[in-house]
């Protein structure tokens, strides 16, 4: 220690023979291309296979079993838990996964980031730059997308190895100084060992990146087993403290899987501290018998710890999934009347196959919020006739008296069921515009054509759905109170006709959910199909209620206007959902959009 304060004091650069300024430069650019090489290799990883993850992801977790394996799978894939834990939210907000399903998967995940331990650990060093040569040749030669991101991924494992070359050069002389053997001596003390590897794991955001350093001592002989185990337990506490940060300011179900990533990585690291002389001598033994190295130790401490976490918790997932809703429980109802996104990340925009994907479950999110407006208007068009309970400002404007509509809103029961149509409206509203404006941001990326496609044909249908929304809010709302004012009823089969046609619209904002959610291209398909056959079907309604007129039939008479824009209203609603369906195909196909179908204009 004397010797670095004299080199501050003196501005001396050796020191026993070590240049100071040599090892500086060569453990800071080493770690530099260290890091460098881990965001390549795992931009491309996500780039090559990001589309596929989150499809094995969504259907394979249904089992805690499978969705450990599958977990862990993803994460190694993707070389990111962020991305992975990103991935849950999204599915456990959307229903399609509990959030004790989650868990499992949170516990592979854990083990998949142990997997670039287990490669730093191979003495690759010496072929990193010829890794170089080969990743540069294939992202500046490949013909196609694939061949580029196995550049990437190959260039990224060069820059890497490279990096722990130089950091290794750089720490070679260290391995005679004295005084920096005593340090490496003391982390043996587990505590300071878990304080370092939790406080630099969390400045430099990687566990990966820190039990790589770890290794690289390892190799140079600087550091032993004993001292490296508790330096890998600080690093697994470390990575927690990134995951919170990243909660902050989110949804109360990002928050609680962020918590049981804390909750399982303190209580394992908590369970293994106080035996790891033992745990030592387990790895000791293992080395022995398959002759592994002071470096392919610690790899193997790392991997062992995260698998004995997975086992040790996988069945106790359902009282930890309970625990975590007490300390976190479900949101007040009241509080969802509050317009805001729960899928789209800001941190996810420069990976754009994650990304797209947030703004595809946003978007389904809204195909959702659209079905509970459209199931609810219909309801004081079928009832018997009643004056709106509305606000004041609505009162004024239509001139009526108040009386309560016997309905209530179907997930909000302290809002009327018209008060719930306004509130969806403005959700419908701010989500438009909330995921064209990052659905833009991510066009500014490096996207391929299919990208490209899926993300103008997103921000299309997200419009094309405002405007539905704009259909039952700005048209039926008034048309109910205009025919509030007739006072009458339609004619019994008038109504049935009316009853029938809503309920197959809103089949199809029921089908635009499931193709969205599930990226379902035989749905979409069939909403295409059902287009037609329902346009077929409200000009056979057409036709019998003006059989009906012809008759004079007096109800008919008396509703023959309202009758017949509210099942123009209806048909407008049809015809934008072919649209959605039209455009959600060319854009998963990766073609350019194809020319949007007219949409009748209102018969007014």
């Amino acid at each position: 220690m004397q010797t670095i304060i004299n080199i501050l004091v003196t501005g001396s650069t050796k020191s026993d023979g070590i240049s100071w300024s040599f090892m500086i430069i060569g453990l800071f650019g080493g770690l530099a291309l260290f890091l460098y090489g881990m965001e390549k290799m795992s931009e491309g990883m996500k780039k090559s296979t990001g589309n596929k993850m989150r499809s094995i992801l969504s259907a394979l977790t249904n089992n805690r079993i499978i969705g450990l394996f599958v977990g862990a799978f993803v994460t190694m894939v993707i070389q990111s838990s962020s991305a992975t834990t990103v991935m849950l939210v999204s599915f456990v907000q959307a229903d399609l996964m509990s959030f004790a399903q989650s868990l499992g998967v949170i516990l592979g995940a854990d083990i998949g980031t142990t997997i670039t331990a287990q490669l730093i650990a191979f003495k690759l060093t010496d072929y990193a730059l010829l890794m170089i040569a080969i990743g540069f040749s294939l992202r500046m030669f490949g013909k196609n997308d694939n061949l580029k991101n196995i550049g990437g991924v190959v260039l990224g494992f060069g820059f890497l190895f490279y990096g722990m070359k130089l950091m290794s050069d750089a720490m070679t002389p260290l391995r005679t100084w004295p005084e920096f053997i005593n340090i490496m001596k003391g982390l043996e003390n587990p505590f300071l060992g878990l304080l370092i590897g939790a406080a630099f794991t969390a400045l430099i955001q990687s566990s990966s990146a820190f039990t790589g350093i770890v290794i690289v001592l390892a190799q140079q002989g600087l550091i032993t087993l004993e001292a490296g185990i508790p330096m890998v337990f600080g690093a697994n506490i470390g990575t927690c403290i990134t995951a919170g940060l990243a909660s902050i300011g989110t949804s109360r179900e990002a928050k609680r899987v962020a918590l049981a990533h804390v909750l399982f990585k303190v209580v394992g690291v908590f369970l293994f501290i106080f035996w790891i002389p033992a745990f030592a001598n387990i790895i000791h033994t293992i080395a022995a018998k398959f002759g592994s190295d002071t470096a392919r130790q610690i790899a193997n401490a790392h991997t062992i710890f995260n698998v004995s976490l997975a086992l040790f918790f996988l069945p106790l997932v359902a009282i930890f999934s309970r625990l975590l809703l007490k300390i976190l429980p479900p949101e007040e109802k009241l509080q969802g009347v509050i317009p805001m996104t729960w899928h789209l990340d800001e941190s996810m925009i420069e990976t754009p196959e994650f990304a797209i994907d947030l703004a595809r479950t946003e978007i389904s999110r809204m195909a959702n919020i659209l079905g509970r407006m459209l199931r609810a208007i219909i309801v004081p068009f079928i009832s018997d006739p009643k004056l709106i309970n509305r606000d004041v400002h609505h009162k004024e404007e239509a001139g009526l008296l108040v009386e309560e509509i016997p309905t209530r809103d179907e997930i909000f029961p302290q809002l009327t069921l018209l008060e719930g149509i306004d509130m969806r409206e403005e959700k419908i509203d701010f989500l438009d515009e909330k995921v064209g404006d990052y659905l833009i941001q991510v066009a500014r990326q490096e996207l391929s054509d299919k990208q490209a496609a899926e993300v103008y044909g997103m921000i299309s249908i997200a419009n094309d759905m405002e405007s539905i929304g704009d259909i039952i809010h700005r048209n039926m709302l008034p048309l109910l109170v205009k025919k509030q004012k007739l006072g009458a009823d339609f004619s019994e089969e008038g109504k049935e006709e009316l009853m029938i046609y809503h309920v197959k619209v809103c089949k199809q904002i029921s089908r635009l959910k499931e193709a969205f959610t599930e990226r379902n291209m035989e749905t979409a398909q069939r909403i295409m199909a059902k287009e037609a056959k329902y346009l077929d079907l409200e000009t056979k309604y057409r036709l019998r209620h003006l059989e009906r007129l012809h008759q004079a039939r007096k109800e008919s008479l008396q509703t023959h206007e309202t009758h017949m824009e509210l099942m123009d209203m209806l048909k407008q609603i049809n015809v934008y959902t072919g649209n959605i369906a039209k455009t959600f195909l060319t854009q998963s196909e990766g073609k350019p959009k194809a020319k949007k179908a007219a949409v009748p204009a209102l018969e007014l």
